[in-house]
């Protein structure tokens, strides 16, 4: 009798806004796509051996997974991790493919620590939070870099036809219905991120140095940051607070249909990041400017950590947004992960 094939398949994800907020326990709107990592294969006991068409290499490893981040290829090591947070006594011999176009900054490791997961059958034991949150300190143990919970949890919770809000201080997702008259483009800029991993560290330090002033940023006021005597420390707070407070905008925006509403949000959030959090660059800011003056874009904004990447806009649905030489994609909200 032959083993059963299983498909296992998580999205990607583009942040609508809610930027620089989630370490600090704010809001995040974030959207799983219709673009991810498929991992096709039968399982196995004791052993994982994955090939992919994206990355060189096989990844081979028996169970348990003790040291995931010795293990080469690199792309491995993500693999390994999940494994290893798992504890996962079932393997996999299969093939991992991708839509998600490359560096384009739309969470492909998120979505393959989420894949690997459903892949060794952790559906079978776990909720998509506690997916999300292995996963989530899968990426530390592979990477020694901190990450937040927002692209592990879009990916495992998202719904079809909806982004979500995530308070990243309870976990709470609140799934939000996107009106049918608008696309979500994302653009590369072409502008690859440079300085993200240190500036992202000052920034987090800034942000906790705010924090021991006036209490935490989620629950803080704008009067409140009359305290910080750092105009600097006091700027990345001034941010926090008012991204989160857009976050909420945009949510009550797009409920009410109001898309105007919702653009000037984001173009609001974009100013904010280049004004006050200062991850924005001269390239971002002329593309965000150009696609403002596009008839039929609501708003944009860069989206991720910034200095470089992509921007994400928000438009009539058909457009042409005019930028033929910058790689661009239309995206469209996804459920979330699971085996097909």
């Amino acid at each position: 009798m032959s083993t059963p094939t299983i498909t296992a398949w998580a999205p990607g994800r583009v942040n609508l806004i809610g930027e620089h907020t989630d370490y600090t326990g704010g809001l995040v709107f974030p959207m799983a796509i219709d673009l991810g990592i498929t991992i096709e294969g039968t399982r196995t006991d004791g052993r994982v051996h994955l090939r992919s068409d994206t990355h060189d290499g096989i990844v081979e490893f028996d169970l348990p997974a003790d040291d995931p981040a010795a293990v080469e290829p690199s792309w491995g090591r993500f693999v390994a991790a999940v494994a290893a947070e798992l504890a996962a006594e079932t393997g996999i011999d299969g093939r991992v493919t991708s839509t998600l176009p490359a560096g384009s900054g739309l969470s492909s490791s998120a979505a393959l620590e989420v894949a690997v997961a459903y892949a060794l059958g952790a559906d079978d034991r776990l909720a998509p939070l506690d997916i999300a949150r292995a996963a989530q300190r899968a990426e530390l143990a592979a990477t020694g870099v901190p990450c937040g919970i927002m692209d592990q949890l879009a990916s495992a919770a998202g719904v079809a036809g909806h982004a979500l809000r995530i308070d990243c201080s309870t976990l709470d997702v609140e799934p939000v219905e996107l009106p049918d008259d608008v696309e979500v483009v994302v653009v590369h800029s072409g502008q690859h991120r440079e300085l993200a991993g240190s500036a992202y560290a000052e920034r987090r330090a800034q942000c906790e140095a705010a924090a021991e002033i006036v209490g935490p940023l989620r629950t803080a006021s704008l009067d409140s940051l009359a305290q910080i005597e750092d105009p600097l420390v006091a700027s990345r707070a001034r941010h926090v607070v008012t991204e989160n407070l857009r976050v909420d905008e945009f949510a009550a925006a797009l409920a009410n249909g109001d898309l105007t509403a919702a653009g000037a949000a984001m173009t609001a959030s974009h100013r904010s990041l280049r004004d006050d959090f200062e991850v924005s660059t001269d390239v971002l800011d002329e593309l965000v400017a150009y696609l403002a003056s596009v008839d039929g874009v609501y708003g944009a904004r860069l989206t991720g950590a910034g200095f470089g990447g992509c921007v994400v806009a928000l438009c009539r649905p058909g457009m042409d947004i005019g930028v033929p030489q910058l790689r661009n994609w239309v995206v469209k909200p996804s459920g979330g992960a699971g085996l097909r």
